[in-house]
């Protein structure tokens, strides 16, 4: 199981957690109470012990070399890439929402020290050219999201996949 950014507040017996950017890392002081595996894109992560910082690749596709994710310019288009790294061969995706909500914060742990939103539009953009590349690999992926704008991926219902 990989948590992105805050998620691993919710899930923090998770294998991986994986946040690209060096600020997400320092605003969190490096997860010390992480123990699983951690992963970063960005170089200033490693100042934190534990932090494999990947290298980017580019924006759209799949990298196929375990050292580098494509960026996807999102962290959930980058952990099915580092999901394809670790030996996944179906991905269920849980809170790829997608959209800005229609009230209060623009994530669900809140806002950002930086209070930086997320460019939505361009997002669902760029994670179609995943999707070919997963699955000439023979990787599923099922999007489980409860509400979601991405729709390259089957929605399917949680229990369905479990």
């Amino acid at each position: 199981m990989i948590v992105i950014n805050d998620a691993y507040r919710l899930a923090p017996w998770a294998d991986v957690l994986f946040a690209a950017d060096h600020g997400w890392w320092k605003w969190h002081e490096g997860v010390p109470s992480f123990s699983g595996l951690k992963y970063a894109l960005h170089a200033g992560a490693s100042e934190w012990p534990g932090v494999t910082v990947l290298r980017s690749t580019g924006i759209q596709g799949l990298e196929l070399h375990p050292s580098g994710l494509r960026a996807g310019y999102n962290g959930g288009y980058q952990a099915i890439n580092l999901a394809t790294h670790l030996g996944a061969s179906r991905i269920v995706l849980l809170g790829y929402d997608m959209q800005a909500p229609r009230r209060g914060p623009s994530h669900f742990f809140g806002e950002h020290p930086n209070h930086a939103r997320s460019p939505y539009g361009t997002f669902l953009e760029i994670f179609p050219s995943i999707v070919a590349p997963l699955q000439a690999l023979g990787i599923t992926v099922f999007n489980c999201s409860r509400s979601t704008a991405l729709e390259c991926f089957p929605r399917v219902a949680l229990s369905e996949v479990l």
